[in-house]
């Protein structure tokens, strides 16, 4: 087993094969810039500002970018440094959910919001209607209309390109009312997370130059103020200065305190997805089984949840606790930037899905298809990891992963190295380097070869029979024999050939996994990653946060993923994908136009 280097001590130059994002229109005052000013209580005190945002990820500046084109001036208070502006978006891989999309039509894909209310309405599958649902099916209800409607021409006109191919992803439990996206809604942004964060960052920026827009760095909140019950600013902790690359876990010593006021609080801190204690209190054990003893990180250090238990004590209602969105294909970064640094696999549907105990898993529990059902899946084996076993072909065609730094050719938004990488012979680079390094991979020419190795990484005792495994692939090559099978997985991989996307980029023909000729075999360790909350502050339509008692608190607001995307909860138990930084982007949008107009 290979060994990773502590993600404390990152190389500050990086080789070009590490895949690190290089955005090509940053300026030296701007996201990657790690000797920019560090604004402490002094400055930040010598500004009255309109508003307070807490947080300076994609939320925080979408609010920030609202409020400041309206004339008002924010103050954005932020734990971490510059560097990191736009938050956990940055890294992401920058999927839009649209409906109904020139993009589609032009693919052949036929979508409309009714079909996709009713895709998002069953795997919401909202059943805290009388209470913690109450908002976020009126916040599901008006996102699925803006992302039939305005929400493409507002990313568009601040200057976000999208690829023509779109993505199925989370293709759903195998019921046309339940869970799962009907048809392709995955809109790859062109230059990834960093490019979404980028049309709001650099206006906000701009803002800043003018002197509507004040950030307070390593200013880390411990208090939401309220008085004569409306709350009127925070306190915290000043930490000490950071110089560290984005991602980088930084220090929490603290030089100092701070306190700021303003007629309204915005607070867009972010999820959980790092504070794997808060994450194993909240876990849905009635629902999907025991919390995995064994996780990794899909977000950075920074990502801790503090702001949920600081809104609570300001009288904000949480709601929907135990709804998180963690994902089955997590795979260890060999190259990790933050602690437990995971990368997620995004698979076509073609590998074949064994438990640690080598068994197949069930129908419709295939690559890509539902994330949550999956997981209860494998969850009620009584291990937390499991395995895909595929050939060298189809890793070539349906592997990606998640993440701009792992994309580097969409990140830079170079046309010539995405053509190259994507469309020649072999993985894409990255995927490629994760083969080769990673050490959740078995590579072989052989079953037996293979499950020497996957045995050789097991955890908690499983072992893999070599027999009962091999047995299960022939079992399934031999229904290639016809265009038809009983298979369900085969019958999955041929209608998913049906769209145009996934025949031509995504998705392998259909072949003999045994066959050396589409070798050599490969199997990967997957992990439980942590990545999103579903779950949060309650807030209405205007993002105005609600308090114990059913009404909004004067003065307080929330916005991103505190508050699940919107209302507490807009996704229910179930995410369609591609709808993170939608959610992000609305729901900051509603409370900067809100506040906007009642400031």
């Amino acid at each position: 087993m290979q060994s990773r280097p502590d993600a404390g001590s990152r190389r500050k130059n990086s080789a070009p094969t590490c895949y690190r994002p290089v955005p090509d229109r940053l300026d030296s005052g701007s996201v990657t810039d790690s000797t920019a000013v560090h604004h402490d209580s002094t400055t930040a005190h010598d500004f009255t500002p309109d508003a307070i945002v807490v947080g300076a990820g994609l939320a925080g500046l979408v609010a920030t970018y609202e409020l400041s084109r309206a004339g008002k001036k924010v103050l954005v208070v932020e734990q971490e440094n510059r560097n990191n502006l736009g938050g956990q978006a940055f890294w992401s891989l920058g999927g839009l959910f649209f409906v109904d999309s020139p993009e589609q039509r032009r693919m052949g894909i036929k979508d409309s919001p009714e079909l996709a209310l009713q895709d998002w309405l069953g795997s919401a599958a909202f059943d805290r209607l009388e209470d913690e649902d109450v908002w976020g099916r009126q916040w599901a209800e008006a996102y699925v209309d803006w992302a039939a409607g305005d929400k493409r021409d507002y990313v568009r006109g601040l200057g976000l390109k999208f690829l023509p191919f779109v993505g199925w992803a989370e293709r759903g439990s195998g019921s046309a009312s339940g869970h799962g996206n009907s048809v392709p809604r995955f809109h790859l942004s062109w230059g990834t997370g960093p490019a979404v964060v980028e049309i709001f960052e650099e206006p906000v920026v701009a803002a800043e130059a003018n002197g509507l827009v004040r950030f307070a760095f390593r200013h880390q909140v411990d208090e939401i103020i309220t008085e004569d019950g409306k709350v009127v600013g925070v306190r915290g902790s000043l930490l000490e200065a950071s110089a560290e690359e984005r991602g980088v876990k930084s220090s929490r010593e603290v030089v100092g305190d701070f306190e700021h006021r303003a007629a309204a609080v915005v607070v867009t801190s972010g999820g959980i997805g790092h504070n794997f204690e808060l994450m194993r209190k909240n876990w849905p054990t009635d629902r999907l089984g025991p919390a995995p003893k064994h996780m990794i990180a899909g977000v950075p250090a920074h990502v801790d949840g503090r702001m949920l238990a600081i809104s609570e004590d300001a009288g904000a209602q949480l709601v929907n606790k135990d709804r998180m969105w963690a994902y089955t294909e997590g795979i260890h970064n060999w190259d990790p930037i933050w602690p437990d640094h995971a990368i997620r696999i995004i698979p076509g549907p073609s590998s074949m899905w064994f438990d640690a105990l080598g068994n197949r898993l069930p129908s419709p529990n295939f690559p890509g298809f539902d994330s949550i059902g999956t997981m209860k899946e494998i969850l009620a084996t009584g291990h937390d990891y499991s395995w895909f076993v595929l050939t060298q072909k189809i890793i070539e065609k349906e592997f990606a992963l998640s993440g701009s730094e792992q994309n580097p050719d969409i990140t830079r938004r170079d046309l010539k190295f995405m053509l190259q990488s994507r469309l020649a012979k072999g993985a894409p680079g990255p995927v490629e380097k994760f083969k080769e390094h990673g050490e959740d991979f078995v590579v072989a020419d052989t079953v037996e070869k293979l499950v020497e190795g996957m045995n050789a990484i097991a955890r908690d005792g499983a072992v893999i029979d070599g027999a009962h495994l091999e047995k299960q692939i022939a079992d399934r090559d031999r229904q290639l024999g016809n265009s038809f099978s009983k298979d369900l997985q085969l019958m999955a991989i041929r209608n998913a050939r049906q769209s145009r996307t996934d025949k031509l980029i995504r998705v392998a023909s259909p072949h003999a996994v045994l066959d050396p000729e589409n070798g050599p075999l490969i199997a990967v360790r997957l992990n439980i990653l942590s990545r999103k909350t579903l779950g949060g502050i309650q807030t209405n339509l205007d993002s105005q946060v609600i308090g114990a008692d059913g009404a909004p608190i004067q003065g307080l607001y929330a916005a991103g993923e505190v508050a699940g995307f919107g209302g507490g909860g807009v996704h229910g138990h179930n995410a369609l994908e591609g709808t993170f930084l939608g959610g992000c982007i609305f729901s900051g949008r509603a409370a900067g136009l809100a506040l906007a107009r009642d400031l």
